[in-house]
């Protein structure tokens, strides 16, 4: 009988055969991709485990790759892509370099030409894993099919493990034929060396105690930990002030007292010269981004800086630190709180309350707006969708009017600002989030950059929602053309004769346009209850600024909003 149950476990298959058999072991439930020559014996085998593994055929290879990556951020599952040689792999390239800057943990599998036409310059052949390789956390292709099964399940290991990121496996054709051996395994994780010492917790303790005025910045990574529970008791117990980052929206509660919102270029008022005042900065799964410091010189000048961070090479690279904990964040918080005793900072929070209340986030109420669009959605989905957004006005708009109570319902290319990443981020969203409103808010530059994704969504009936902020403008760009470049819209003006409703209903998708306030909650609402996506098309003036702002390389104490430019 065991020798039975031992001729059953190994098994012979196929390359594409593994394939699948890999993803199953992950507890894969949907990938998104599109298929061509290279990859058909993979396509071949997914036909047969259909009922096993959702397909999402997209409309670009880049909308697989930015799929994957929604659908990892919002489940903090693995997302998987799939794409065949040449071009098909190059179009996930922006997509992946999307997922690496932002530390999102996604899976990238391409096929190439047979191994005897490699570096013969074979129809549709690319060196793909050389080109993600500055892109990614590993990057290999496949070349013996006795070696398949291992490198994907140590693909998916470097993925999830420590900080997370994309790899990519690239698989000849021929192998994804051949065949060989095949015995199922449990998934596993890379073992993450402990590199804080009891000295590094002491120190931070010491820190934290002999504070005054301290402040908490908090990170994408204290999304990626699963830290939220972890950050509000930390505050708790120092008594401090809370601000994030674009990338740590949700970690804390935005309608918490003592939220004081995003810090940086467009940070809130309070939070940038609050920072500026602090003794001790604390910040959490943050990498010190150029828009969160804007010149390092003159950034916190009174703090202290304590930084606590999974990434050994985060510390000191952007800014100085006084003292630092190399560590996963929700282990790293759960000691500092065993030790912390309930710490008073009254005097401190009563200046920060004060500040807040004298300098909230404004915009004209008068007429349609961005900011009104979000409260409006933010009204009718109760707090409670997922946001995806593009890059732009729109983006820090989201950010900086939707309330964001859970980790995992703001989705943004924040490092490398990919303009088109929304729509595709949306569908992923959906997929791995079906109980949620998923929402995509995209300016119209970023739009029509991938918004044949549409005919996605219209295909498999998924009920998102995609809002297109129109100014006809490329608002951010304008933005900085008006305060710094004399007004020379140089390549900025979208006033052309595309119709968006026209679009959405010719690719499959219910369609509005808004003009004016009183018909936007009507729309939204009935956008929330649809059975399949629904595009709003909202018109506003081109000249909307985001506010606050801080000009490039400037202290975060010169924010200024529309009030100062009076």
């Amino acid at each position: 009988m065991a020798a039975k149950k031992k001729a059953e476990a190994v098994r012979e298959l196929s390359g594409s055969e593994i394939v699948i058999e890999c993803l199953k072991e992950q507890g894969v439930d949907t990938v998104f991709g599109y298929p061509g020559g290279t990859i058909l014996n993979i396509y071949d085998e997914l036909y047969r485990h259909s009922n096993e593994i959702t397909h999402v055929l997209t409309s670009h290879e880049q909308g697989a790759a930015h799929a994957a990556d929604g659908y990892a951020r919002s489940t903090g599952k693995v997302g998987v892509c799939l794409a065949t040689s040449g071009p098909g792999a190059t179009n996930l390239v922006t997509g992946i370099a999307t997922a690496y800057m932002d530390s999102v943990p996604v899976v990238a599998i391409t096929c190439n030409v047979t191994l005897p036409w490699l570096g013969k310059d074979t129809f549709q052949e690319v060196d793909i894993a050389g080109i993600t390789m500055p892109i990614t956390k590993h990057s290999i292709i496949v070349k013996d099919v006795t070696k398949l099964a291992d490198t994907l399940r140590r693909a998916f290991a470097i993925a999830k493990s420590g900080r997370p990121g994309p790899v990519l496996v690239d698989i000849t054709k021929d192998v994804t034929a051949a065949k060989c051996a095949y015995k199922k395994e449990k998934p596993y994780l890379l073992p993450v060396e402990k590199r804080y010492t009891d000295e590094d917790i002491e120190k931070a303790l010491e820190l934290i105690r002999s504070a005054e005025r301290p402040f908490i910045y908090v990170g994408g990574g204290a999304i990626i930990s699963g830290a939220s529970k972890e950050v509000a008791e930390f505050a708790r117990k120092i008594d401090a002030p809370v601000c994030d980052s674009l990338m740590g929206k949700g970690a804390y509660d935005g309608t918490a007292a003592e939220y004081t919102g995003m810090i940086g270029m467009h940070g809130t008022k309070t939070t940038n010269i609050g920072v500026s005042k602090c003794d001790l900065l604390i910040a959490l799964g943050a990498r010190f981004s150029d828009r969160v410091v804007s010149n390092p010189k003159t950034f916190a000048p009174k703090a202290k800086i304590l930084h606590i961070d999974i990434d050994a090479a985060e510390i000191n690279k952007n800014i100085r630190t006084t003292a630092s904990v190399v560590g996963d964040l929700k282990e790293v918080l759960t000691i500092l709180n065993k030790k912390l005793t309930k710490q008073e900072h009254k005097e401190w929070m009563d200046k920060i309350r004060d500040m807040k209340a004298k300098m909230p986030l404004t915009y004209p109420h008068s007429r349609l707006t961005c900011p009104y669009i979000i409260e409006t959605l933010y009204d009718v989905t109760k707090g409670k969708a997922v946001i995806t957004t593009d890059v732009g006005q729109h983006q820090i708009w989201a950010a900086q009017f939707y309330k964001y109570t859970e980790p995992r319902t703001f989705l943004s290319s924040g490092g490398l600002g990919t303009m088109g990443y929304g729509l595709g981020a949306c569908i992923g969203a959906k997929y791995g989030r079906p109980d949620k409103i998923c929402v995509n808010i995209a300016g119209d530059g970023c739009f029509r950059m991938n918004m044949q994704e549409l005919a996605t969504a219209s295909r498999y009936h998924v009920p998102i929602i995609e809002i297109i902020v129109n100014n006809h403008v490329l608002g951010m760009v304008r933005q900085w053309q008006n305060l710094f470049y004399g007004q020379r819209y140089s390549q900025t003006v979208l006033e052309d004769a595309v119709d968006y409703v026209k679009v959405a209903e010719g690719l499959g998708c219910e369609a509005y346009r808004v003009t004016k306030k009183e018909e936007l909650e009507a729309v939204l609402k009935k956008a929330v209850k649809a059975k399949g996506p629904v595009v709003i098309d909202c018109i506003i003036k081109e000249d909307d600024k985001v506010f606050p702002m801080v000009p490039g390389g400037q202290p975060l104490e010169a924010v200024f909003d529309a009030d100062d430019l009076k």
